[in-house]
């Protein structure tokens, strides 16, 4: 039996939430798997519950099961609210907790979503399949010191050699199994923690003769995301940089709500899953989010945390089929389509799962 945590967070993260757990739910009876899913609160939804982001006892649930899924988090309600207080804090004690390190964001655009980005098609080619692999437990987002005094803030960038290094690692193992080239991003010309980064990447790459490492300043790979995309296969970069960057390659595929995530530490550890964007409050309760971003979280779980490839892969041909039948949520329908909802893109791909799950 597989235990998960389950964290739908705020705005539309309970809705898209929702969906993923039916296609998780709709993989473990057609294969005669057990699935147990464990609710949680965290974010906005907890701290109205408790008075905290995150609670211990919501932690400890999460680092006792098998992996942990998690809706975004945020919202005006909460936007006052500082330090450790704020929705985001729980989200950074929860990768801490879990001790993932590894931030997988795959973006990838097929033939049929070429008309919902906003690249010239020319740009996309034949198709965009970049994989970023952003370190999260280090850098600005944790070092110390940090703090307000006054009209001064500080903020601290610092990397140790080992933090980086077994993140390079994810990146060359990944780039093995796709196209064999590594992208390190870093600003090595200003930052002496990025020539750090440099040199541990680049004596990680000699372990990896058949991987293809080239090194980017992070301006540099901002202009080349939007102007020669399909020139990346894995990216490889540091805390604040991957987040950044991974935003900007949700543009790719005309929005963040077809970016799914995995975040992964050390082996036997619970992995954390969640789409990329944010709780859009503004648009909660309408049933117009997109739910492909939870959907393909939920695959990349199946993946890395329960082992069930073959059923990780069901899950992403699914969402290929229901695009395919020009199905399309607001977020990336052309002018002059109808777009569906938040349920009806869910169960599209359900449908689709059933019939791959049954062949």
């Amino acid at each position: 039996m597989a235990r998960l945590c389950w964290l739908p967070g705020d705005g539309v993260g309970p809705e898209v939430a929702d969906e993923a757990q039916q296609v998780l739910a709709t993989c473990a009876q057609a294969r005669g798997w057990r699935l147990e899913f464990e609710p949680g609160l965290i974010g906005g939804a907890s701290i109205e519950a408790t008075g905290l982001p995150l609670t211990e006892p919501t932690l400890a649930r999460a680092r006792a099961c098998d992996a942990v899924f998690k809706g975004p988090v945020g919202g005006p309600a909460w936007d006052h609210l500082r330090g450790e207080q704020r929705c985001e804090a729980g989200l950074l004690r929860l990768r801490k907790g879990l001790e993932v390190f590894a931030n997988l964001r795959p973006a990838a655009v097929g033939p049929e979503l070429v008309a919902s980005s906003p690249l010239r098609p020319e740009l996309i080619g034949a198709g965009i399949d970049i994989l970023i692999v952003r370190e999260l437990t280090g850098g600005i987002y944790f070092a110390e010191p940090k703090g307000r005094d006054g009209d001064r803030a500080v903020d601290t960038m610092a990397y140790s050699a080992a933090e980086v290094e077994r993140l390079a690692r994810v990146g060359f193992e990944a780039a093995r199994l796709r196209r064999r080239r590594v992208t390190s991003v870093d600003k090595a010309n200003v930052l002496e923690s990025s020539r750090l980064w440099r040199d541990v990447v680049s004596r990680v790459a000699a372990d990896y003769p058949d991987v293809v490492l080239e090194h980017q300043l992070v301006d540099s790979c901002a202009m080349l995301l939007v102007t020669r995309p399909a020139h990346f296969d894995v990216i490889v970069t540091e805390n604040l940089f991957g987040d950044i960057l991974s935003d900007e390659a949700g543009v790719l595929a005309g929005s963040l709500g077809m970016l799914p995530s995995a975040s992964l530490g050390h082996p036997g550890r619970p992995g954390l899953y969640e789409p990329v964007h944010g709780a859009a409050p503004d648009i909660a309760g309408r049933g117009v989010a997109n739910p492909i971003a939870a959907i393909l979280s939920a695959a990349l779980l199946l993946r890395y945390s329960l082992g069930r490839s073959d059923e990780a892969r069901a899950v992403e041909g699914a969402v290929a089929d229901a695009l395919a039948l020009g199905l399309r949520t607001a977020d990336i329908a052309p002018a002059g389509h109808v777009p569906v909802s938040t349920q009806a893109m869910g169960s599209a791909v359900r449908t689709a799962l059933a019939a791959r799950l049954g062949r």
